[in-house]
């Protein structure tokens, strides 16, 4: 079936092989970039089958133009993939305000802005996928990610409540989950906290560090060509799951957590079961209406 993605962040990365697969499996697309003379090769090769459109996620003009540019040129946006963000990392106290408000302005409200400018003619056709891409660390937070990790959680949980809300509604909602893959993430550069503290640099400076050493030496075990297909595979399945894990690094990180949420709530499962009302206690007399 032929369909028209939008995509965000199609310059490099993920983003670029997912618009490329989905080009080539003989679909439309619209490709978004904040300087989109960078997509000047896919317009080139693909033609008319291929937008090009300027778009700062955190610019509601922009999102606007964006989504109205895509309608009035494809009819509608069949396939959402909520992909532009970035990363800053460094320890909790390394990071400023202002960075960790950029964090969040780019990485949930630029996903969330986008995500209510396409929603509406989703609902109205009672169809739709919205692919939100998260991240490994969505999930599992690790020292030196507390910027990055947190906006990923944030857009696990919308995501999450999301879901249940459009399924009624014909639309799906899917996480991508990737783990460490071999893109320009990080290629110019990892951002990093504004307020170096050395007490942090055994815990988030060595977790930093060694991003910046995989990042450097291209050892990121993921093949961002073969996570765009799994991405076009899980749009063609008729019933999804919520998550889509991507990369064997994630798989294990993420059963890591598993095991240690099992754990954690095995060993305080005596407390957390003693903190109800008693049960002589009447919920009507207990002043909490149910």
């Amino acid at each position: 079936m032929s369909r028209t993605w939008f995509i965000t962040g199609t310059s490099t990365g993920f983003g670029r092989e997912l618009a490329v697969a989905a080009l080539d499996a003989g679909n439309k697309v619209v490709a978004t970039a904040r300087k989109p003379e960078v997509l000047s090769d896919l317009t080139a090769k693909y033609g008319e089958k291929v937008l090009a459109v300027r778009l700062d996620i955190t610019s509601q003009a922009d999102i606007d133009a964006a989504v109205k540019s895509a309608t009035d040129t494809f009819g509608q946006i069949d396939v959402l993939v909520n992909n532009a963000g970035y990363g800053v990392f460094g320890g909790f106290e390394e990071i400023t305000e202002a960075q960790l408000r950029a964090q969040y302005e780019t990485n949930v409200f630029g996903t969330v802005a986008v995500t209510r400018a396409v929603l509406p003619q989703m609902r109205a056709r009672k169809s739709g996928h919205i692919l939100n891409v998260s991240s490994t660390l969505g999930l599992v937070s690790i020292p030196g990610t507390s910027a990055y990790a947190s906006s990923k959680f944030a857009v696990e949980g919308i995501s999450e409540a999301l879901a249940a809300e459009v399924a009624p509604l014909g639309i799906k909602v899917i996480i991508v989950e990737p783990g460490a893959f071999k893109t320009a993430f990080g290629a110019t550069g990892v951002p990093k906290g504004d307020n170096p503290v050395a007490d942090y640099a055994a815990t988030a400076g060595a977790v930093v560090a060694g991003f910046e050493d995989m990042v450097a030496n291209g050892s990121a075990p993921g093949n961002p060509v073969k996570a765009a297909q799994a991405m076009l595979a899980i749009v063609d399945d008729p019933n999804p799951a919520l998550r889509l894990m991507l990369g064997s690094d994630a798989l294990g990180m993420v059963t890591q957590k598993l095991d240690g949420l099992k754990a954690n709530l095995e060993r305080y499962a005596h407390i957390t079961n003693s903190t109800n009302f008693d049960a002589e206690f009447p919920l009507e007399d207990s002043g909490i209406t149910s």
